[in-house]
């Protein structure tokens, strides 16, 4: 299930970026971005099923959730920015990450954006695999972007339909 972003989000939103990036935002920097109008922030959240049916339960869900991505998309008139996106190691390589791109696409395209940008560590070849799938195309190069190690970025771009 992908939602909006809420302030309760954040402590598990700080422990995903920690675990996903060298360089990590400060829990500050994902407080600020939800309440500020030009940020899309989107969270993405998997189901937790009860006892699997063991124990006279339903063996369905027990309606409990645990949130497993985010995402966040700067919106400046008719561009964006992807700014962050991750997925806890344990969701990875299951569509959680193109989930969370598509919704974060369909709102930037709803508020008039016309191209969407982002930075992709050049080593990240699974990230990198995800934004060409999503229609993203190499525009340039960012020398020594990343710090934690010093890397290049390569930076995307996407045009978008009007909404």
């Amino acid at each position: 299930m992908i939602r909006r972003a809420e302030k309760d989000d954040i402590s598990r939103i700080v422990q995903i970026e920690g675990e996903s990036f060298a360089d990590p935002w400060a829990a500050e920097s994902f407080e600020s971005s939800l309440v500020l109008d030009r940020m899309q922030f989107f969270v993405a959240e998997e189901l937790l099923a009860d006892d699997a049916g063991g124990g006279g339960g339903t063996g369905g869900m027990s309606g409990g959730a645990s949130l497993i991505g985010y995402v966040l998309a700067l919106i400046a008139a008719d561009e964006g920015e992807i700014a962050d996106l991750a997925v806890t190691p344990a969701a990875r390589r299951r569509g959680v990450g193109g989930l969370l791109l598509d919704r974060v696409t369909r709102a930037a395209a709803d508020r008039g954006v016309r191209v969407l940008y982002l930075e992709v560590r050049e080593s990240n070849v699974a990230a990198r695999r995800l934004y060409e799938s999503r229609s993203f195309l190499p525009v340039g190069r960012r020398r020594g972007y990343y710090r934690h190690p010093s890397e290049d970025a390569l930076v995307l771009r996407r045009d978008l339909e009007p909404a």
